[in-house]
C-alpha cells in the first residue's frame, strides 16, 4: 500500500489511525434538523460552551462491515459527482464528501450557510457508489469533505484541498499534487505518554458569490484538553492561501501545545541516504524547515530520518514565518514516474499580529515507509495555555512552490554529508544559490561563519561552483566520540550575511 495512492484519496494514514484507536466510541452531540442563525461569531461561541462542558469522544457507530473495511475497498467507495455541492449553480467552487469507514469512523456535521443561516447537508447513500460492498442504510453522515475549483484549466474544476480525518487537511496550489498536511491543534507531540489528537466535530461552508474567487470554511474542533473554532478564507491559485483566524478553549492547562502545526514526510535525500535501499535518488514531501525570525534572521534546517526519536526548538520572539519546504524541484532530484515528489506543495506559516515568545519546534520520527508522515513543526508559546482561557491566533497558510517575498539571500539548494577522506572525521557539503552568491567575484572569497556545539570544526572552504551559478561550503567536522553535534555556516562580507544561515544536527547512529 503506497503513500501515492494514499494521497490520491486524501489519507493521511499513521497519525489518523492513532487518532481513531485513542478515541472511544460515545453518543453524537445533538444536531439541528433544520436551518438555524449563523453569523461570524457563532463557532467561536460553540467552542467556548463546548469547553464549558465534559469532554465526549465522537460518534463511531459504524456498521462492522464499514469499521473493518480494507483499504482498497474504502478506495472504491465514490462520491457521486452529480450530486456535488453547488453543481450547476454557475460558482466557481463544488463540494464532494468522504464516506465514513476504514480508518475514519468518526462523524462530522456539514452545513451550507447562505442568507444567514445555516442549513444541515443531509447524508444519503444514494450520493455514493460502493463497488465491492453493499450500500448501507440509515444516516451514517460523512467522514470529511474536498473542495473543487479550476485552478490548472478554466474548464476543469480541480480538487484543491480536502478536510479528512481528526484535524487535517492539505491543499494544493496551480500545477501541485497532495502532499503534507496542516492541522488545527497539536497537543502533547513527542510526549513519551502518547499524543493527543484533536478533531474537527463540525464544518460550515459559505455558499460563495457567483464569480467569487474565496471560499470561507468554519470549523469547530474538540478533545480531551480544548476546544476550539477555526475561520478559513481559502484563496485557491498560484499560491493557495488559507487565512486562518482562531480561538482555543482549553479545559485544562496545555503545557504542551502545538500552533498551526503542519506534518509531512522524509524518507532519505543525499545528507541521510546511508541506511536506506532505494534505487530513487530522493523520496520526501519536504526536505527542510525554513525560518525566518523575528529579528530577521533566514534559516534553513535540512530534514533528517533519524534513528531515534529526535525534537528540535528554536526560540524566537515574534517570528515572522516558518514551514516544511519543498526545494527540490526537478524530476532528476527524485527519478519516480508515479509519485512526482517535485510537484509536492511547500507550506508556509505567516504570522499575523504578534506571537510573543515561542519556539518553532520540529520533531522527526524514525520511519521506514514513505506511507509515514514522520515530520511535525508547529510554534509552540512559552507560556502553557490556561484552563477557562480565551487563545486569539491568526495567521496565513502558503501552500506554494516557494514562499511569499522577494528572496534577499543566497539559499541552501542541497546538503551533501559522508565520511572524509581521513575515514575518521565526517563531511559536510553545502551548495548555495541565489542573486546574492551569483554576483559574487570568483576572486573575491567570502569570510565563512561556522561553529559547532562539540568537536571540533578543522576546516571550512568556499569556493564557486559554476554548475549552479553558485558557491559551495564544504566543512570539515572531527565529532571527538561526540555522538551528537549541532552545526551552523553561513557566508558574510564585511560583516554582513549573504546567505541564510544553515543549521544542521549530525548524530553517530
Amino acid at each position: 500500500m503506497l503513500r501515492r495512492n494514499l494521497l490520491g484519496a486524501g489519507v493521511s494514514l499513521p497519525f489518523v489511525a492513532a487518532a481513531a484507536s485513542a478515541l472511544a466510541a460515545d453518543h453524537p452531540p445533538p444536531r439541528p434538523a433544520g436551518p438555524t442563525p449563523f453569523d461570524g461569531s457563532t463557532v467561536r461561541n460553540l467552542a467556548r460552551q463546548l469547553a464549558a462542558k465534559p469532554y465526549q469522544a465522537p460518534a463511531q457507530d459504524l456498521p462492522s462491515d464499514l469499521k473493518d473495511l480494507a483499504y482498497s475497498a474504502y478506495q472504491g467507495i465514490r462520491f457521486d459527482p452529480s450530486q456535488s455541492l453547488w453543481r450547476g449553480q454557475g460558482l466557481n467552487f463544488t463540494g464532494q464528501f468522504f464516506h465514513r469507514g476504514y480508518i475514519y469512523p468518526d462523524r462530522v456535521d456539514i452545513y451550507e450557510v447562505a442568507g444567514g443561516q445555516a442549513t444541515p447537508i443531509v447524508y444519503s447513500p444514494s450520493q455514493f457508489t460502493f463497488d465491492k460492498i453493499k450500500p448501507p442504510t440509515g444516516d451514517l453522515g460523512y467522514a470529511g469533505f474536498k473542495i473543487r475549483y479550476p485552478i490548472n484549466r478554466p474548464d476543469v474544476d480541480d480538487e484543491v484541498c480536502a478536510f479528512l480525518g481528526a484535524s487535517y487537511f492539505r491543499a494544493v496550489a496551480k500545477g501541485q499534487g497532495y502532499g503534507l498536511s496542516a492541522r488545527g491543534l497539536a497537543i502533547k507531540t513527542a510526549n513519551q505518554n502518547g499524543e493527543e489528537f484533536p478533531v474537527f466535530r463540525s464544518f460550515w461552508l459559505e455558499r460563495p458569490g457567483k464569480g467569487a474567487d474565496v471560499l470561507v470554511v468554519h470549523a469547530l474542533l474538540d478533545s480531551p484538553s480544548a476546544a476550539a473554532s477555526f475561520r478559513f478564507s481559502i484563496r485557491p491559485g498560484q499560491d493557495t492561501i488559507f487565512d486562518t483566524e482562531s480561538a482555543v478553549y482549553p479545559r485544562a492547562d496545555i503545557t504542551e501545545a502545538g500552533l498551526a502545526p503542519l506534518t509531512s514526510m522524509f524518507m532519505h535525500d543525499l545528507n541521510d541516504h546511508t541506511a536506506v535501499d532505494d534505487w530513487r535518488i530522493a523520496v520526501h514531501d519536504s526536505d527542510g524547515l525554513q525560518m525566518r525570525s523575528g529579528h530577521d534572521e533566514a534559516i534553513w534546517r535540512p530534514l533528517v530520518n533519524p534513528r531515534d526519536l529526535q525534537v528540535s526548538a528554536f526560540s524566537d520572539t515574534s517570528p515572522r514565518g516558518f514551514g516544511l519546504m519543498q526545494r527540490k524541484r526537478a524530476f532528476s532530484d527524485y527519478q519516480d514516474l508515479e509519485a512526482h515528489y517535485e510537484k509536492r506543495p511547500s507550506l508556509w506559516v505567516e504570522p499575523i499580529g504578534d506571537w510573543g515568545q515561542g519556539v518553532v519546534e520540529l520533531v522527526e520520527i524514525p520511519s521506514n515507509e514513505e506511507v509515514n508522515d514522520n515530520m511535525v513543526a508547529f510554534w509552540r508559546p512559552h507560556d502553557p495555555l490556561k484552563a477557562k482561557g480565551e487563545y486569539l491566533l491568526s495567521y496565513r497558510l502558503h501552500w506554494c512552490w516557494a514562499p511569499p517575498g522577494t528572496v534577499q539571500l543566497g539559499q541552501v539548494m542541497q546538503t551533501l554529508c559522508g565520511v572524509a577522506f581521513n575515514r575518521k572525521h565526517r563531511q559536510f557539503v553545502i551548495d548555495f544559490v541565489g542573486e546574492a552568491v551569483k554576483a559574487l567575484k570568483p576572486e573575491v572569497v567570502p569570510d565563512i561563519d561556522v561553529g559547532c556545539s562539540k568537536g571540533k570544526v578543522i576546516s571550512a572552504v568556499a569556493q564557486p561552483n559554476p554548475e549552479i551559478s553558485g558557491w559551495r561550503l564544504s566543512i570539515e567536522l572531527d565529532p571527538e566520540d561526540n555522538k551528537l553535534v549541532e552545526l551552523h555556516a553561513r557566508l558574510m562580507q564585511a560583516g554582513n550575511p549573504l546567505t541564510e544561515t544553515w543549521l544542521y544536527r549530525w548524530t553517530s547512529t
